[in-house]
């Protein structure tokens, strides 16, 4: 993701299900339209690290691993620009783990930022997309008897530029996306063209062959969610003129196999900026409903320029201002995706929209009007006890921010380390450990403790 401030309510790496992966927002918007403080006392005060890493409430622990620079299970270095990340659990058929062993062991699926070049931290693996492009994943098999541990990791992917965001599928596999559009010139080194997503299975114990995903758009990607029903792939792109995509595969799970892809138009406004930016005048009301279709991309695969978001929107697409997390969810049956436009809103403090499938319908659900309290913080992930867990990626301090179900804001934990940014945040399949990383100097962290103590104020 390219550094702004702060990013706003960016929801790469979601890994929970349920409908509260909003709510907590309403809820922020509500209090502060009400007058009423936005801030509580979480879990507690933040209780100084001796060991200068990560300070936390008092009940919690951490325990640090995978460190840039330390020799992985295959004989290669930990990459730097520890990013995006989600949890899957293991399957019953993987090597080496059985019954107990395998039901509290879990597997991370981890991007690294990485740009090009022959010399710096890179993801090595044997089999790499583009020999010069340093991005990709790294996989762990952490176990979380007693305490987390790891247990290995090693190289998933290579080859590939920025791999920032992405998002998990309902088979565990993680598509992971280049947030870069690099063509090969006479200068750069670069052997292939750059603007891909690629599949990881979460399940593979060696690095996978590097598969772009053409057929679903050469873009700057940023975040990806699958309607589990349809097997239709959503996904934002970070763009100041960015569109809304879907990819209807031509076999459902299978997205190697082609398919067709699109962009969001709204069909009463052609074309239109959702930005509500103060200088547009064309206006957004939170909560309005807007009838929408799709226009077909007839180049997903430009191969001399970023052109993909030019045709769409010469075919009415709408523009969103630097679309980036995307989250699916399911209520009473019926089947919603949030998307985040993080510099939209007339402050440009951020968007969130609502689109649902069934109805075909696109809404405006939350903006900023300030950034006083929550300035535009990076990835969130919604905890298993209902509150937000964001990632803060700003200037000085940098925190994971809680937001409750009551729109309550409280401190969780702080980087101690430096001023690097947190990433990744993603929560184990049973809800008790939560995994993030410190991007740089790249570190992965594992996070237990009394998830369920009382952390609120209510005054309601």
């Amino acid at each position: 993701m390219s550094l702004s401030r702060r990013k706003f309510f960016a929801l790469a790496g979601a890994s929970a299900a349920g409908t509260f992966m909003v709510s907590p927002l309403e809820a922020l918007y509500a209090r502060k339209a009400n007058g009423k403080s936005v801030f509580g006392r979480g879990y507690g005060p933040l209780l100084p690290d001796p060991n200068g890493l990560l300070d936390l409430p008092e009940g919690f622990k951490y325990r640090a691993f995978s460190r840039t620079g330390e020799l992985m299970t295959d004989g290669t270095l930990v990459p730097g620009a520890h990013d995006g990340m989600a949890a899957f659990p293991v399957p019953k058929n993987y090597p080496g783990l059985k019954g107990r062993d395998r039901k509290n062991s879990v597997l991370l699926v981890r991007n690294h930022e990485l740009g090009t070049g022959l010399t710096g931290s890179r993801v090595q693996g044997p089999n790499p997309y583009d020999p010069i492009a340093k991005g990709g994943t790294t996989t762990l098999l952490v176990d979380l008897d007693d305490e987390p541990q790891l247990i290995k990791h090693f190289t998933s992917l290579s080859g590939t530029i920025r791999n920032c965001a992405g998002g998990p599928t309902p088979w565990d596999s993680w598509i992971s996306c280049e947030e870069d559009t690099t063509i090969p010139t006479a200068t750069n080194g670069v052997t292939k063209l750059h603007g891909y997503n690629f599949e990881v299975p979460s399940s593979d114990t060696s690095p996978v062959e590097p598969v772009p995903l053409v057929a679903m758009g050469r873009f700057n990607h940023e975040a990806v969610a699958v309607d589990p029903k349809t097997g239709i792939v959503y996904q934002t792109e970070d763009r100041g003129d960015s569109l809304f995509y879907r990819f209807i595969p031509n076999v459902p799970g299978k997205l190697a196999e082609g398919g067709i892809l699109q962009a969001l138009r709204i069909i009463d406004r052609p074309g239109v900026n959702t930005s509500n930016a103060l200088n547009n005048p064309i206006k957004f009301n939170v909560g309005q409903k807007f009838r929408v279709d799709w226009v077909t991309i007839t180049e997903p695969n430009p191969t001399t320029g970023d052109t993909v978001r030019v045709e769409g929107y010469k075919l009415g697409a709408a523009q969103f201002i630097r679309g980036e997390g995307i989250y699916y969810t399911k209520e009473n049956g019926k089947s919603e995706f949030y998307f985040c436009a993080t510099s939209g809103g007339p402050v440009g403090g951020g968007q969130v929209w609502r689109y649902t499938p069934g109805k075909e319908t696109i809404e405006l659900f939350v903006e900023s009007q300030s950034k006083d309290e929550l300035d535009m913080p990076d990835n969130l992930v919604v905890a298993p006890f209902d509150d937000l867990i964001l990632c803060e990626d700003g200037d000085g301090d940098n925190f994971l921010i809680g937001i409750t179900p009551s729109g309550e804001v409280y401190k969780f934990a702080r980087n101690a380390l430096q001023s690097g940014e947190f990433a990744g945040a993603t929560f184990s399949p049973d809800g008790k450990v939560l995994f993030v990383n410190i991007q740089s100097p790249g570190i992965t962290l594992a996070i237990w403790g009394p998830w369920k103590k009382s952390r609120r104020n209510d005054d309601d």
